[in-house]
């Protein structure tokens, strides 16, 4: 996972400030989450606190600040093919949030620190935010990369 986000970075760092403030927020994200060592035993509470904290704030900016700025790019641009992808992909994108955000609550109540079923459930949103990440790749392949190819002055 961590190996997908470092390539992600590479292909789209500097295209777009918002977009490189997020990847690197992803990044953080995947090393809080390879910090609760989920192969092995319960992580921290320390550890899983710092976790939550990034999660939230990663699904936030996506939500509040990079798919919006991306959804009105295509529209300036006019691209109806990268609307219609950002309408199939929002939806699993937002169930994945949706996700991510149960469990930030069941921690913040204290109930995934007695949950048996913890290193389960932490693998299974570890397999869901890879894939949310997948998305976000294609969002910001379509939404942006093809307009940046657009805007740029032709020699």
């Amino acid at each position: 996972m961590l190996e997908s986000c470092q390539n992600a970075q590479e292909r789209w760092g500097g295209v777009h400030l918002l977009i490189d403030r997020w990847l690197q927020e992803r990044k953080e994200l995947v090393e809080a989450f390879a910090a609760l060592n989920v192969s092995a035993q319960a992580p921290s509470a320390a550890a899983l606190q710092q976790f939550c904290e990034i999660l939230v704030d990663y699904v936030s900016a996506g939500h509040f600040e990079v798919y919006e700025q991306l959804t009105s790019e295509a529209k300036a641009f006019g691209d109806q093919r990268g609307l219609e992808l950002a309408k199939q992909i929002y939806p699993r994108i937002e169930v994945i949030t949706e996700v991510a955000l149960a469990f930030n609550d069941r921690c913040d109540t204290g109930d995934c620190n007695d949950s048996a079923s913890l290193l389960d459930e932490l693998n299974r949103l570890g397999q869901l935010l890879h894939e949310r990440f997948e998305l976000e790749d294609c969002l910001i392949e379509v939404l942006h990369n093809a307009h940046q190819e657009q805007a740029a002055p032709a020699l």
